[in-house]
C-alpha cells in the first residue's frame, strides 16, 4: 500500500510538471526517409516540440527501442526535458520492428543523421526556423535507439554528445555488435557519451555486473571500486547503473524509465517513472539533459 501511495503521489507530481513544460512550448511534426537500405526510400514521421519564445536552438533528437512507438510517453518525456533545456527537440520513427546486425542499424543511422541528404531525419530537422544546428546536435534513445544515438556521430560530426538508455555491445545471445559499438569503433568518443543501464537489463546482461562492463565497453571508461553504480566525470560523460531501489515499480529492467510489472522486462508499462523524469539522480533525465545542454552553445 505504501508503494501504491508513493507511485500515486509521484504521478500527480509528474502531471502537475508536465503541464508547466507544456506552457512554454509549441509542437510540430514532419516527415522523412529512412530505412534499412542505402536507397533510404520509405517514409517515416518525425514529431516533435521547440520553445514558444523567438530565437534560434540547438537540436536534441530522440530514438526509441525496438518495437517501441516513436512518440510514445518516454519518449515524449525526453523530448518534453529537452525542450525545457532550450532545444528543438523531436523523436523519430524508423523501421524498428526488428532488431540487427551493425550493418543494419547502421544503415537506419544513417538514413536518420546524413546531413548530405535533405530527405534525412536531421536534415529536416535542422532547416526548422528555430533550429540552429552550427550550436550543436545531441541524440538520445533507449536500446536499439540507444544504439543508433552512439552511432549519430559516425554520419555527422555537428553531434556533440549522445546519451544511450540500456546501451551495450552484445543483445541477448543472438547480436554481437562489438564491432561497431566497442569503444573506439564508433566516431563519438566515450568523454562524449552517457550511458545508462538498469540493474535488471536482461537484454544486455541479467545482472549488475554485467550491465556495467557493457557499459565500460562503449564507453571507454571505467572508475575504481569494487562495484561502482556510478562512474560520472567531472565532465558529465561516463555511465550509471540504475538499482531497483531507484524507481518506483522497484524494478530496475531494460525499460527502467517506466512503471511496469516487477519480474518481466519492459511489460506492463502505465507510465513513465517520476523518479526518471524529474529526480535528481545521474541516472535521471534532469541531470542527464543538464549534461546534454552543456555540450552545445547556447
Amino acid at each position: 500500500m505504501k508503494t501504491k501511495t508513493l507511485i500515486r503521489a509521484a504521478l500527480a507530481c509528474a502531471f502537475a510538471m508536465a503541464s508547466s513544460y507544456a506552457a512554454a512550448q509549441s509542437s510540430f511534426t514532419a516527415t522523412y526517409k529512412g530505412g534499412s537500405t542505402s536507397s533510404c526510400g520509405s517514409t517515416y514521421s518525425i514529431q516533435g516540440k521547440e520553445p514558444s519564445a523567438s530565437g534560434k536552438y540547438p537540436v536534441y533528437v530522440h530514438i526509441g527501442g525496438t518495437g517501441e512507438t516513436y512518440n510514445g510517453a518516454w519518449a515524449m518525456a525526453a523530448v518534453d526535458a529537452a525542450v525545457a533545456k532550450g532545444f528543438v527537440a523531436a523523436t523519430v520513427q524508423y523501421d524498428n520492428a526488428s532488431f540487427g546486425t551493425c550493418s543494419t542499424i547502421g544503415q537506419r543511422a544513417k538514413c536518420i543523421f546524413n546531413p548530405n541528404n535533405v530527405n534525412s531525419a536531421i536534415a529536416k530537422l535542422c532547416s526548422r526556423a528555430k533550429a540552429d544546428c552550427s550550436k550543436g546536435i545531441v541524440t538520445g534513445g533507449l536500446s536499439q535507439g540507444s544504439i543508433i544515438s552512439v552511432l549519430s556521430r559516425d554520419y555527422d560530426s555537428r553531434i556533440r554528445a549522445s546519451m544511450g538508455q540500456g546501451t551495450g555491445s552484445t543483445y541477448t545471445v543472438a547480436y554481437n555488435l562489438q564491432s561497431c559499438m566497442a569503444n573506439g569503433k564508433h566516431a563519438q568518443p566515450g568523454s562524449n557519451l552517457r550511458i545508462i543501464n538498469g540493474e535488471r537489463d536482461m537484454f544486455v546482461g541479467g545482472t549488475e555486473s554485467i550491465a556495467r562492463s557493457q557499459a565500460e565497453l562503449v564507453t571507454g571508461i571505467t572508475c575504481s571500486g569494487l562495484s561502482p553504480t556510478s562512474c560520472i566525470k567531472s565532465d558529465g560523460s561516463g555511465w550509471a547503473i540504475v538499482k531497483d531501489a531507484n524507481v518506483l515499480d522497484l524494478y530496475a529492467d531494460h525499460c527502467f524509465m517506466g512503471l511496469g510489472t516487477y519480474g518481466a522486462q519492459c511489460t506492463g508499462v502505465l507510465a513513465v517513472d517520476a523518479n526518471y523524469q524529474y529526480g535528481s539522480g545521474a541516472w535521471a533525465l534532469p541531470a542527464t539533459m543538464t549534461w546534454l545542454k552543456s555540450r552545445v552553445t547556447p
